[in-house]
């Protein structure tokens, strides 16, 4: 008996005992087949099959494009869409048709069949291949707006790649010695961080909080619409903002210092699918995006200021012009609802992620997938670039969190963050970059990147050391589940929000104001 059959008997042995029968436990995409030892042939015999069908459907290739689902779907004879149904739902449905066409022995025509003039893998075709599987690729004509901005993000992160590499060189000139100092001080003064103040910042749970560029301000989002600034640190209401309908997901300042109160310098998004610009000067928005067709999860600006990314229920992220706030780019990729984006400090790569348990990297230079972060289990709620240009953090329901390497393509460390859902992962992206010469000729060491904080279901804030991804201070406090974390540009204060409508401000005893 092959090794992995006896597993499975043994396994699920108990549930025999207790009157369960094996066909009744649910399969998986492993596809181990149960040894027919013991059980009767008539049974057997269905498992295999149920196997059989299910290989055979995973086989299929059907395309991307919700259209031409339905255009398929159509000419199959069967309902285009069914009450309640996704986009995800409508794909694997028709997976399912064609698998049951397979089976008659009447899917020779196969996607190809009559949609877009055999633009798609052909079921005959496919079947021929080796390993039964076509990889498809689909493109969208872009508009010549996005190629003057890929070209602009081209030139901006060539740019910025060109400093940081030079303070990485730096950085590897000074001697261990010094470095190991420096991260043991850093880790004794984060071991110093306690809980500094608390607002309550909404008549319902705050999903998201966000310090200010200049980290003198504080932009929390709740589930009731509306937006609340606060001030650092005295935790006061400043203004409130309003313009969503929904739940504000995600909130983002932008990078660029100096704006005027009447530039926009704050975005939003919400649950109605609205995507809203602020300025410091009036309460309401000065301008909307509009074009998401579900929920707004996550929005972030680029490095440069100029875009806007953003992260939606309908299976796409998309990109935006903040001056003409037009839309330059529908990025589809993801079988599920995406919830979370970050884009690289040198601006040249995104990473997005969801809750098909998926992330991946995308080069906004070519627009092509350069890394896929498949590894979590579990939905992803949080990514975040670390300033060194190379790793990202994602937070999982899993309850871990996963980091991977750029440059060697894998996942290189993973951390039992929380005893429940990660729900955000916040780099310290402030202060003085590890490497900078200063005018002597010494070597200036920073905090930059050195450390993250992340929040969990379990109503915890923890630290980690982003030198060897170890716990260096939990903090209790919330009273119910924490849904953002942050950390200020100043290195003084962490954020957290949560189900307990409150926001919170964290800090060392030693810290001056």
């Amino acid at each position: 008996m092959h090794p992995s059959r006896r597993a499975y008997v043994e396994e699920h042995k108990e549930d025999e005992d207790m009157g369960i029968s094996i066909d009744q436990v649910p399969t998986d995409h492993d596809y181990i087949l149960p040894s027919i030892s013991g059980i009767a042939p008539e049974k057997a015999s269905a498992i295999i099959q149920q196997f059989d069908k299910k290989k055979r459907a995973a086989a299929i290739t059907v395309p991307t494009d919700d259209n031409r689902v339905r255009a398929k779907l159509r000419e199959l004879g069967e309902p285009i869409t069914l009450f309640g149904e996704e986009k995800s739902d409508r794909r694997d449905r028709l997976r399912a048709l064609l698998a049951a066409q397979l089976e008659s022995g009447d899917g020779s025509r196969g996607v190809g069949g009559g949609v877009g003039g055999g633009e798609d893998v052909d079921m005959a075709d496919a079947d021929e291949e080796a390993g039964g599987e076509v990889e498809e690729e689909f493109y969208t004509e872009g508009i010549p707006e996005l190629l003057s901005a890929r070209q602009h993000i081209a030139q901006f992160s060539l740019e910025r790649a060109r400093d940081r590499c030079e303070l990485q060189q730096s950085e590897s000139t000074v001697q261990l010695k010094e470095h190991i100092k420096h991260r043991k001080g850093l880790k004794d003064r984060l071991t110093g961080y306690n809980l500094f103040g608390t607002q309550l910042a909404g008549d319902r749970p705050v999903a998201i909080a966000r310090f200010s560029n200049d980290s003198k301000t504080i932009a929390a989002g709740n589930w009731d619409g509306g937006i609340r600034l606060l001030s650092v640190p005295n935790m006061d209401i400043v203004r409130t903002l309003r313009g969503h309908t929904d739940r504000v997901g995600g909130i983002s300042w932008s990078p660029m210092s100096g704006l005027s109160e009447e530039a926009a310098s704050l975005v939003s998004g919400g649950a109605e699918g609205d995507i809203h610009l602020w300025n410091m000067k009036q309460d309401t928005p000065v301008a909307s995006l509009l074009g998401h067709g579900g929920r707004v999860c996550r929005v972030e600006y680029h490095p440069s200021g100029r875009y806007i990314g953003s992260a939606s229920y309908d299976t796409t992220w998309r990109l935006w012009d903040v001056e003409t706030t037009s839309e330059l780019l529908i990025q589809e990729g993801h079988s599920r609802e995406v919830f979370a984006i970050s884009f690289q400090h040198d601006g040249a790569l995104v990473a997005t992620a969801g809750l098909d348990a998926i992330g991946r990297v995308w080069d906004l230079r070519t627009g092509r997938t350069i890394m896929i972060l498949d590894g979590h289990i579990k939905e992803i709620h949080g990514l975040a670039f670390s300033p060194n240009g190379y790793q990202i953090v994602s937070a999982s329901g899993d309850h871990t969190a996963k980091v991977w390497d750029v440059r060697k393509v894998k996942c290189i460390s993973s951390i039992g963050a929380h005893a429940s859902l990660v729900s955000d992962v916040r780099f310290f992206d402030g202060g003085v970059d590890t490497g900078r010469v200063l005018d002597d000729g010494e070597i200036e060491m920073g905090d930059r990147g050195k450390y993250l904080v992340t929040g969990g279901f379990d109503k915890m804030v923890n630290i980690y050391s982003a030198d060897d991804w170890a716990l260096v201070k939990s903090l209790p406090g919330h009273s119910g589940n924490v849904l953002s974390v942050d950390v200020s540009k100043d290195g003084k204060f962490i954020l957290s929000s949560g189900h307990d409508r409150t926001c919170k401000l964290w800090s060392r005893d030693d810290i001056e104001f």
